[in-house]
């Protein structure tokens, strides 16, 4: 865990945006002490890394939090859209270059023809609004994004940890096969509770997170810690057997 001092001294965050972060929810402290003081953990460092990565990029920080609260986002994804439009910023950012040098070259004076095509940047803007939609214009997000309306962060930590609790029962019982009654049982009671709080959560909705939650990073890394190491794997083959059983 690492103090709000902390993390704003190896992020170049000032404590006064840290602090702003946690209030909208963007980036909430992951616990705070009796006497007052916000802590961060590891998930949150990396929630912090994607929040800086769009704001490089120049995403406004309610897109921010609407990407990283989608029901969809997929870091993965997210990384692929980021380097793409970094690359695309530095390709803009060449060409102002070689226009500036060349003009310093031939002198002010000398150029007859004004060129503006360095300075045009709807190749990248156009891409930016593509990635900004793509997470926020499904269906599924605009459920969660209506239901969650006017929740405080007591009642969203409440659901969070309700729903770590499911991975937590999928721990207990991670060396049983996951076509088992009780596995199968699991992923049917996740599904409902997602569809109860969240979004409605179809099957295919479901496989997708399955996947999601065994395919690494922050999001595997909570599940195995709620249910011990392999829980997040174990849960995504269970939902592979409920739906397969469904469609039976």
């Amino acid at each position: 865990m690492m103090t709000v001092h902390e993390v704003s001294q190896i992020s170049g965050v000032s404590i006064r945006a840290l602090h702003h972060y946690d209030k909208i929810g963007l980036l909430p402290a992951t616990k705070v002490t009796d006497a007052g003081y916000r802590m961060y953990d590891d998930t949150a460092l990396e929630r912090l890394q994607q929040i800086l990565f769009f704001k490089e990029l120049q995403f406004s920080l309610k897109d921010i939090k609407a990407i990283l609260d989608s029901p969809d986002f997929d870091r993965n994804k997210a990384l692929e859209q980021q380097i793409h439009l970094l690359e695309l910023r530095r390709e803009h950012l060449d060409n102002l270059i070689d226009l500036a040098r060349g003009i310093k070259m031939i002198g002010v004076k000398h150029v007859r023809k004004m060129s503006f095509e360095a300075f045009d940047t709807r190749k990248l803007d156009e891409y930016a609004r593509q990635a900004k939609a793509s997470w926020g214009s499904t269906d599924a997000y605009k459920e969660y994004e209506k239901k969650s309306a006017g929740q405080s962060k007591e009642e969203q930590y409440y659901l969070n940890s309700k729903m770590m609790e499911i991975f937590l029962e999928f721990g207990k019982i991670k060396d049983q096969s996951p076509e088992s009654n009780a596995a199968v049982e699991l992923a049917k009671r996740l599904q409902d509770f997602i569809t109860e709080h969240f979004y409605t959560c179809t099957d295919k909705i479901l496989l997708g997170l399955g996947a999601m939650y065994s395919g690494g990073g922050d999001i595997t890394a909570n599940i195995d810690k709620a249910g011990g190491p392999g829980t997040a794997v174990f849960a995504d083959k269970a939902i592979q057997a409920y739906c397969k059983k469904e469609v039976m």
